[in-house]
């Protein structure tokens, strides 16, 4: 699974990221920054079972801070996109080339309207961001284009020289993006194109597909970042009722950043995702009045006002509401420690839909092979190969072997 990051030059992406991982990236106030793509691990949070069986887990990868297990995900920052970026604009090549394994895009919106539409810094207020939501998604969905629209009587008549249907021969071009033959089935039965006949399909009707298929390939969530500012939630309001069909999240990322580093140097207990943080024994000895000031303000202005700082929010629901994966712990029915005496040390996150059977080869391929049965850990009871995991769930898988 890969979450990428995305936006136009300055937006705060980087300091998104970082926030996010507490990867050592280059941040500055103007565009393109970010020249090269930034990878990093962030995590999501997920209930562990360490609570229902009253034990402390020992987790392999990721943390475990009081019962929230956060769970490792792959994270991208890409190079700033501005208008035109589908031709060539900018690094738009290089940006919407890196973005083909992304399965779900967190757009980073300067919602102060600090910086314009190219990414250079305006006073404050002065740009409307819902211009950046809007141009984003075009880009996106006319990159697609690109690559499906044009030439695409040629592409037809090929297929059909080859036999193939226009299912797989789209799912076929678009594979690279991560378009699977469900979703290409699906657009073309929503827009009531006639699959028989894909020669007498139009140029909006081929753009219609190429967004609905950026949609269900790229669904895109709204980091509102830089919600401190103060007069941004006039935007952020305006971005709500201008587009009630996304998620638009408000965020801070320079709030996150500077709380995790705190955090790292053993000033502040901090949980991510939190609606506070406690100042330490140490934090009280060596913090200066003017980084307390700092934390007071992010906790009246940011986590009193909105709960959270946003950043933790948005990368849970990316993977739990929007690519709706499921966290699965294996374990067993006698004990929950591995071979080297960890307890719960793994958590898998798979996707929907996922079988005992699917999660065994998941594990290791000999496990799938040698597949007798299932256990539900939690329940004490065997399902079969054919049961559909659920998030949180415990499993333990009996081989012939």
């Amino acid at each position: 699974m890969l979450i990428g990051i995305v936006g136009k030059p300055s937006s705060g992406k980087s300091t998104f990221f970082k926030a996010s991982t507490l990867a050592d990236v280059a941040i500055a106030p103007h565009p393109f920054t970010t020249i090269k793509p930034n990878h990093g691990i962030g995590f999501v949070r997920t209930e562990c079972p360490e609570k229902f069986f009253n034990v402390k887990c020992n987790p392999r990868f990721g943390y475990c801070l009081s019962g929230i297990r956060f769970v490792p995900v792959d994270l991208l920052d890409v190079a700033g996109l501005v208008p035109g970026a589908h031709e060539g604009k900018g690094l738009g090549n290089q940006f919407l080339d890196d973005l083909r394994q992304a399965d779900v895009l967190i757009h980073v919106v300067d919602i102060s309207g600090s910086t314009n539409e190219n990414g250079e810094s305006v006073d404050k207020l002065s740009y409307n961001p819902c211009k950046d939501i809007e141009f984003l998604e075009e880009e996106i969905d006319l990159w697609f284009y690109n690559i499906l629209g044009k030439g695409w009587d040629k592409f037809v008549r090929q297929a059909k020289q080859e036999k193939r249907e226009i299912v797989k021969a789209i799912a076929k071009q678009l594979s690279g993006l991560r378009v699977n033959e469900d979703q290409v089935e699906s657009s073309i039965r929503n827009l009531n194109l006639n699959k028989e006949t894909p020669e007498a399909w139009s140029e909006n009707n081929l753009l219609s597909l190429c967004k609905e298929l950026r949609k269900l390939s790229k669904p895109i969530i709204i980091a509102a970042n830089k919600i401190d500012v103060p007069g941004s939630e006039k935007y952020f309001e305006e971005a709500k009722k201008k587009f009630p069909g996304l998620l638009i999240v408000p965020c801070s990322a320079e709030s996150e950043l500077a709380l995790k580093e705190a955090a790292k140097a053993g000033l502040i207990d901090y949980i991510p995702g939190s609606m506070s943080f406690e100042i330490t024994d140490k934090g009280k000895k060596v913090l200066s009045e003017q980084q307390l000031n700092a934390l007071n303000f992010i906790q009246k202005n940011i986590l009193d006002k909105y709960k959270s700082t946003g950043i933790q929010e948005l990368l849970d629901k990316a993977v739990f509401d929007f690519l709706k994966y499921l966290a699965i712990f294996p374990g067993g029915m006698k004990k929950l420690q591995d071979s080297e005496g960890r307890t719960l040390p793994d958590c898998f996150l798979m996707e929907p839909g996922t079988t005992a059977l699917q999660f065994a080869y998941k594990i290791h391929t000999t496990i799938g092979d040698t597949f007798v049965k299932a256990m539900d850990v939690k329940k004490r009871m065997a399902v079969g190969k054919e049961y559909n995991l659920k998030s949180g769930d415990v499993i333990e898988i009996i081989t012939s072997k």
